[in-house]
């Protein structure tokens, strides 16, 4: 995601609600600060309404292995398709602009509208049973579940903790991914932690194997850098390390032996085996605001941007980091790409879809381009950047790239190295997640 400021709004209190079944459900000014990344803009308000009535059970049916699913949005809502055959299995209504993040147990998204991290039921699971396993589907819907927030923002999943962060309160709240299908059945939403951090800012945490907590540091005026939290309940966390050389911190990434990255404007912070490195980009303002990891691979992917004026820079070298060596190599694609570009691959490849419309499969360790798969047109990245524009996101070993221009999808076999399988929607896509079912 890319770096954008935001006005300050006061903090919503309370920390779960239900949304009201099939009324409207204003989300107002804060839907307008978008989340995560966010500006201001839109419409002046935002609606919700699903169908059928989201106070409704799903009525599953048993499927003979698991079912993947896609989640995409577009203007006024969001779109289903089963993720091998790319068919439509439902939609839902949602007015505004909305930005999407699996909810880290198969089955559920988590829709920020603003104002909430809403829960979205894509209607594929999975149940253990004895030695076995049953698994599910039944039609997606919006549920009238929520985490409120101010400013929702970004949705980490590592060590089976999801970890959502609040951007206009610096609320973080961290509960067991596996907790959530079982509290929803309920009709709730999981017990979570919460910690806040001392100021409210743009950040993002996330929540270690041994429970200690990472988090980002700033303000609302600038971002520094990250600490390190002792495992604790709340605010009963103690700080043990941090590190401030982290001009205007952004994003997260994880690689192998859980060294977790946060990007900076001056290069990248790595936090392993309870230290924090610093990886000192070579340009005086070298920006690596996002990342990819894979814990098949030790190394991250990154953007690399080093204009600081320009809107957008369009880039055409990454950045790979070594969290084992600390070294950051920067590798010329030979086309320029979006922050929606980044992905990496079931081995732990290093993906890139280019604005000329290729893929390339990259090898993180020695940075060659090991094969470019066509996919889509030549296309331009946006300067709005929650404007549509292609997108790739990974499930196994498929690749799927949305195609805006031309209102499609596309199923890219990575073994294969080639479109499987397209589909033309019903609408124009923007933001694309998926449920492993």
């Amino acid at each position: 995601m890319s770096h954008h400021s935001h006005p300050t709004l006061p903090a919503v209190r309370g920390r779960k609600r239900h949304l009201p079944t099939g009324a409207v459900a204003v989300v107002g000014l804060s839907a307008l600060l978008l989340t995560g990344c966010a500006t201001p803009g839109g419409s002046a308000g935002s609606t919700a309404d699903a169908s059928p009535s989201s106070s409704a059970k799903p009525s599953p049916k048993e499927a003979d292995a698991p079912t993947p699913r896609l989640v995409y949005t577009y203007d006024g809502g969001m779109g289903v398709l089963d993720a091998a055959s790319l068919e439509k299995v439902g939609s839902a209504d949602l007015g505004g602009f909305n930005r999407l993040n699996p909810a880290g147990d198969g089955r559920h998204v988590f829709v920020s509208t603003g104002d909430a991290f809403r829960l979205f039921d894509a209607g594929a699971w999975t149940e253990p049973h004895g030695d076995h396993s049953h698994h599910y589907v039944s039609d997606p819907k919006l549920t009238d579940l929520a985490f409120e927030a101010n400013k929702a923002g970004h949705v980490v999943l590592h060590a089976g903790k999801t970890v959502l962060f609040s951007d206009g309160s610096g609320k973080v709240e961290s509960f067991k991914s596996s907790a959530l299908g079982a509290a929803v059945e309920d009709g709730k939403l999981p017990d979570a932690d919460v910690y806040t951090t001392p100021e409210a800012h743009h950040g993002v945490a996330v929540e270690l194997e041994d429970g200690k907590l990472l988090v980002t540091l700033g303000n609302e005026e600038s971002r520094s850098g990250i600490a390190i939290l002792s495992a604790g309940k709340g605010q009963d966390r103690k700080e043990i390390v941090r590190n401030e050389d982290c001009p205007g911190v952004h994003g997260e990434a994880v690689a192998a032996g859980e060294a977790v990255v946060v990007g900076c404007e001056n290069g990248m912070l790595i936090y392993k085996d309870g230290a924090i490195t610093k990886v000192a980009s070579p340009d005086a303002y070298g920006r690596l605001g996002n990342q990819a990891g894979s814990e098949k691979s030790p190394v991250i992917l990154g953007d690399y941007k080093v204009d600081k004026a320009a809107k957008p820079e369009r880039p055409t070298r990454i950045s790979l980091v070594n969290t084992e060596t600390a070294a950051m190599q920067l590798v010329d694609i030979g086309t320029s790409y979006s922050f929606r570009s980044l992905g990496r691959g079931p081995a732990g490849e290093a993906l890139v879809l280019g604005t000329d419309g290729g893929l390339r499969v990259i090898d993180p360790l020695s940075g060659a381009v090991t094969s470019t798969i066509p996919v889509v047109a030549a296309w331009e990245e946006s300067a709005t950047w929650q404007d549509p524009r292609p997108t790739l996101f990974v499930q196994g070993s498929t690749a799927y790239v949305t195609e805006p221009a031309t209102q499609s999808l596309h199923a890219v076999d990575l073994k294969a190295g080639k479109v499987a399988k397209s589909v033309k929607l019903d609408q124009t896509p923007n933001e694309l997640t998926g449920v492993t079912g």
